[in-house]
Parts: structure tokens; C-alpha cells; sequence
């Protein structure tokens, strides 16, 4: 029978590039591999009606599927980044303490289920190590064991199935390994450890030149930092090819075109910076507001949070990871040199009622201003 997932396309996975780690996408895959191995027991009739039905028990009666007590976990954790990345950074504070206890039960019963839950495990850290270095040295620290775990499994789904079965089987075998690098990669940027940032997104990009975890997001921002041109350059090049094989749009990210802002701007070339601010406003909607603003959002912690490619919930993204390099050298209203300066450029462009909007949303989110 076909090993293609249950209620699967094959364009599905260039049309969703950016949900590649999206939680319940992937929870959605494992258990389509553990229903077709239950249906290879079954007859042709019998599958097809049984297969008619996957998507109906996946949303409505999940636990009634074939499932092992690592998938259970993993649907938990599911569960938790809903609440944790989705919900909590959106409620108010009475709501909040509810959802983080929720949070926590879901991942703890996780980490019950499968002591190799490593989402579970490292969601689960964040929140108990209270510092960014504490949290970096946690991820340095066991990622190795992590990664010798993952790397047994995704052998082992391989050599027990074979085909397009067996890759998507290794191919989740070997995500809670990328997640893990790829989450150290962005606290090292936190950290001050650009280079080390960029040694790792080398390191994942290695293992899977197709970038599904989008580390080469956070070596943009840790090259911009450190002032490697040609190597931002050569990243770019190898995200286009990327890019296109996903079949995503011609445009560039807005990591990348901010990168190149910074870098223009270091360099002492506005003219170039300012150039790659009117690319920015063609390629995104409500570019100029949103590089006016500078929005911070909390980080996402099973992954990078999801967005659709050239939205402006990417570049709101992507401006919120580039904070390290908007704030360098913070002046009396919290940005720095080159938050400042972007701002008053990108506002010099907007209408009035457009900055209107600017400013009342600065008072919103409190943005651009020390706290009291």
C-alpha cells in the first residue's frame, strides 16, 4: 500500500515550508506512521475505510489511534506549546498563572511517559533555569547526549522500514536533536556567542541541507552581529536554493533583508541601508510601521513560533530576534544606534495617520521607552 501519510498531498510540504516544526503538524505525521503500520495487518478493504476516517480520530478522538508512549507524549507536548507559545504571550494575568500551570502538568506527564521526551525535557528547563547563560550551558551541556539518542533512532526507523516510510520515520527521529541545536543556536545570540551561533546552524545545516528547523535565521542575525559580509553572503545564496526548492517566494525573508540593513548601516553606507529598507517595505506588509515599532515577543519554546512566509508577522519576527542588533549601544529611549535611527527613517516615510498608528501602538506595547 502507499506510504504517503494519511490525508497528505504531495504538495503539501512546499506549500506549508514553514510549518515544518509546527507541533501539531508533527504530531499529526507520527501517528500517521503508527496507523499504517496497524493497516499493513489489515485488508485492502478494511484499510481504505479505515484510512477514510484518520483525520476525523486525529481532531476529534486522538487517543482512540495507535500510539505508543513516546507519540503519547509528544501529543502532550503538542499540547503544551499551544498553551505556552500560543496562548500565554496573549493573556491577561489572571489567565496567565492558569495556562503556565497547565503548561507545566502537560510537560511534566510528558517527561513520564518518555524520559527521552528532549522537547519535553528542554521546554521544561526554560522555564526552571532563570538565566539566558544558565539555559545556554544546559543545552551546550547534554546536547551531545541528545544527539547520540536521536541518532540511534533515526538508524534504527531506517533500518526497520525502508522507502518513504522509513525516511519520514528518521526524519522525526532526528527533529527533537535539530530543535534542541537549533534553540542553543538562538540563545547563544542572546549570549554574545555569535560565533558560536554560527558554528551550530553549520553544524544542523550539515545534517539537513534542506534547513527544516530555518537555523540559518539565526546565523543571519549572529553574522550581522559579528560583521562577516562574505559569510552573510554565502548563507544568503545557499537560503535561495533553499528557498526555491521549497518552492517559496523569489523575495527574500526578512532576516535576511534586515541582516543586510544592519550591515549597510555598520558599514557607514545608509544610502545602502536605506535602499534595503525600501526592498523590505515591497516584499512585506506594514514593513515601515512595524520597523518603526520594534516589537519584542516572547520566544517561542518548542520552536521558532510559526509564520507565513513574507507576512508581517515575519518580519515582526524576525525584528524581535534582531533585537541584539537594533540595541547595540542603547540610547535614553532604549534603543540603539541603529533602532533609533531606523525608526526616524521608517517614520520620515510613513503618513500621518499611519504614524498615528505608530505611536499609539508604542503606548500599547510599551515600546522604545525604559521602564519606569
Amino acid at each position: 500500500m502507499s506510504h504517503q501519510l494519511p490525508g497528505s498531498d504531495p504538495g503539501e510540504e512546499a506549500r506549508e515550508a514553514r510549518l515544518a516544526y509546527e507541533p501539531n503538524r508533527e504530531d499529526y505525521q507520527r501517528l500517521s506512521l503508527q496507523f499504517m503500520r496497524s493497516a499493513d495487518r489489515m485488508g485492502p478493504l478494511a484499510a481504505a475505510r479505515a484510512f477514510a476516517g484518520f483525520g476525523r480520530r486525529f481532531s476529534q478522538d486522538r487517543d482512540s489511534l495507535p500510539q505508543d508512549d513516546a507519540d503519547r507524549a509528544f501529543g502532550l507536548v503538542a499540547r503544551a506549546t499551544t498553551v505556552i507559545d500560543y496562548e500565554l504571550p496573549f493573556s491577561d494575568d489572571d489567565k496567565a498563572l492558569e495556562l503556565i500551570k497547565k503548561g507545566h502538568e502537560l510537560l511534566d506527564e510528558a517527561l513520564l511517559l518518555d524520559e527521552h521526551c528532549f522537547d519535553a525535557l528542554r521546554m521544561q528547563q526554560a522555564s526552571q533555569i532563570a538565566s539566558f547563560d544558565g539555559y545556554y550551558d544546559f543545552l551546550r551541556t547534554e546536547g551531545d547526549d541528545v544527539r547520540a539518542w536521536c541518532l540511534r533512532q533515526h538508524e534504527h526507523a531506517l533500518k526497520r522500514e525502508g522507502g518513504e516510510r522509513g525516511r519520514i520515520a528518521a526524519n522525526l527521529a532526528l527533529r527533537p536533536f535539530i530543535r534542541w541545536r537549533a534553540m542553543q543556536a538562538s540563545k547563544a545570540v542572546i549570549c554574545g556567542r555569535n560565533k558560536d551561533a554560527i558554528d551550530i546552524a553549520r553544524e544542523l545545516m550539515r545534517i539537513d541541507p534542506d534547513d527544516e528547523a530555518d537555523v540559518r535565521y539565526t546565523a543571519l542575525i549572529a553574522l550581522a552581529k559579528v560583521e562577516d559580509e562574505q559569510g552573510l553572503e554565502e548563507l544568503c545564496r545557499k537560503g535561495a536554493q533553499i528557498e526555491a526548492r521549497r518552492g517559496m517566494p523569489a523575495t527574500q525573508d526578512a532576516w535576511t533583508q534586515l541582516a543586510r540593513i544592519a550591515l549597510a548601516y555598520k558599514s557607514h553606507d545608509l544610502v545602502g541601508a536605506r535602499d534595503a529598507i525600501t526592498r523590505l517595505a515591497e516584499t512585506h506588509p506594514n514593513a515601515l510601521s512595524a520597523l518603526a515599532i520594534q516589537r519584542e515577543l516572547p520566544d517561542g519554546v518548542f520552536s521558532r513560533l510559526v509564520t507565513q512566509p513574507r507576512s508581517e508577522d515575519e518580519l515582526i519576527l524576525a525584528i524581535s530576534e534582531g533585537t541584539v542588533l537594533l540595541q547595540e549601544g542603547r540610547d535614553k529611549e532604549g534603543r540603539g544606534a541603529l533602532g533609533a535611527w531606523l525608526r526616524e527613517e521608517c517614520l520620515g516615510r510613513l503618513g500621518h495617520d499611519e504614524r498615528a498608528h505608530v505611536f499609539a501602538d508604542e503606548v500599547e506595547w510599551g515600546v522604545g521607552r525604559e521602564a519606569e
